[in-house]
């Protein structure tokens, strides 16, 4: 039988319903199945009061999907509390934001315990497991108490903050220790990885070889993989989609105007406020941009039974009543603010129509807009890319005009920048951005990392499973 590869994450993105997850990990999972034989397995969506006896299967293709329901008291603690209150603002830098309970942690642990109770029955001897995100990272310790010894991989799709900052949750050790019980741990960039490191150490872990270490007789290797795009594919969608009805209409709205283009999740680590604060400041000290620029807001709302979310929506909408009522004209709004979520081929074309990308989240894992913004440019005409020197794409897109987000006159300055720029200037920071993500896609992503794991157990079974994934080269 063929090894099978299992994902595993927080929700699942099931073919043929309207279920539309948006986000680089439902992008990333989809391409790591892509031509293999897998499972990928996590929660449905939706809440039930029944419950879960065994997960609900979908075959399509090779891929089989198994979700399973979560009961109301699961989806308060383990995903609106302990999840997106404790862990979120944590690995975000955001330590003023966590609000923790006993009650959340303990629900946290309980679906953890219910997902590798549901995995347990699926999973066979060959199988490589790879698990994603800070939803679930007890996982593998829940199987290697159910005496699972398959391969397991985790990747953090978001930042890793520095140990100081980590070992201010309480029972940081529980949650984020039980990573060692992972075959290989893998972040978006650099410095993420050696932040965890760095707190490994701090509890007492062992340097072994190469990046790996030892914790209480577990041996666990960590590694960088930053998440690419499918640059050719979404190149060719957003040079069709530029020619949609949709985006014409757009573009003739604008009268000519350059269009600065933002788009992100209602979310306090995106940056939108200290953005918008940015654009107010660029047309306080540059009178004659006005009437000249618009600056277009995309951002669907997320996770809006949390307080800190509906909080930002309000800070956000009054700034941009504020900008508007102060430089507007009859004929000119400043700032157009769209609310709700666009089709990703809507998007690629309004990627391509758009003069100048704002991409300056105050703390991001990697932020897979910016690489979609620079795959979707006309290379002959690319607009200009401005980028947070705290995205994780800052160490790859080094063409894009990168700004401190928490200083409001260097972004404003880089607005002005971006919207002048020569022609020349802006194919010579695009050209070799656009290389890099030819060379670096989602593909070599997935199979960079797997193969790394299967570097860290050298099963005679497991590497020629992995041959039959990857080919001879693996």
């Amino acid at each position: 039988m063929a090894t099978r590869l299992i994902i595993v994450s927080n929700r699942v993105a099931i073919p043929d319903t309207r279920q539309h997850l948006a986000g680089g990990l439902a992008v990333a999972v989809k391409a790591a199945l892509r031509d293999r034989v897998g499972v990928w397995f996590g929660w449905s969506g939706d809440i039930s009061d029944q419950e879960a006896t065994a997960p609900r299967r979908l075959k399509r293709g090779r891929v089989d999907y198994a979700v399973i329901d979560l009961s109301e008291a699961d989806y308060q603690e383990y995903y609106n509390g302990f999840a997106n209150r404790v862990l979120w603002p944590i690995l975000h830098y955001r330590v003023d934001l966590q609000e923790y309970s006993r009650a959340d942690q303990s629900g946290y642990m309980r679906v953890n315990s219910l997902f590798a109770d549901q995995l347990d029955a699926i999973i066979e001897e060959d199988d490589v497991v790879w698990v994603h995100d800070y939803h679930l990272m007890p996982l593998a310790r829940e199987l290697r108490a159910r005496g699972r010894v398959n391969p397991i991989g985790f990747f953090l799709h978001i930042p890793c903050a520095p140990p100081d900052i980590l070992a201010t949750m309480p029972n940081h050790e529980e949650i984020l220790g039980s990573l060692v019980h992972y075959d290989l741990v893998g972040f978006q960039t650099d410095n993420d990885r050696d932040n965890f490191a760095h707190y490994l150490t701090s509890l007492g872990a062992k340097p072994v070889r190469s990046a790996s270490f030892t914790l209480d007789g577990r041996t666990t290797r960590l590694g960088a993989f930053p998440v690419g795009i499918e640059t050719a594919v979404y190149a060719r969608l957003a040079r069709n989609a530029v020619r949609s009805r949709f985006v014409r209409e757009m573009v003739e709205s604008l009268n000519g105007q350059k269009l600065m283009l933002g788009v992100d999740r209602l979310d306090y680590s995106k940056g939108i406020i200290h953005r918008l604060n940015a654009f107010d400041r660029f047309l306080e000290v540059n009178p004659e941009w006005r009437s000249r620029v618009t600056y277009l807001q995309v951002t669907p709302k997320s996770r809006g039974e949390i307080r800190e979310y509906a909080q930002i929506e309000n800070e956000v909408t009054t700034l941009i009543s504020k900008i508007n009522g102060r430089f507007g004209e009859a004929a000119w709004t400043p700032v157009r603010y769209v609310n709700r979520s666009y089709s990703r081929t809507a998007l690629a074309g309004v990627y391509r129509a758009a003069d100048v990308a704002l991409v300056t989240p105050l703390r991001d894992g990697m932020n897979l807009v910016a690489k979609e913004f620079v795959a979707a440019q006309d290379p002959e005409n690319p607009g200009a890319l401005i980028l947070s020197q705290f995205a994780g794409a800052a160490a790859e897109l080094d063409g894009a005009v990168i700004v401190n987000p928490h200083e409001v006159e260097g972004v404003a300055a880089a607005i002005k920048q971006a919207l002048e720029m020569p022609l020349i200037e802006r194919r010579d920071r695009h050209g070799p951005m656009l290389a890099r993500l030819r060379d670096h896609t989602v593909d070599q992503w997935s199979d960079s990392f797997l193969t790394a794991l299967g570097e860290t157990r050298q099963r005679p079974s497991l590497i020629e499973g992995l041959r039959a994934m990857f080919g001879a080269s693996a």
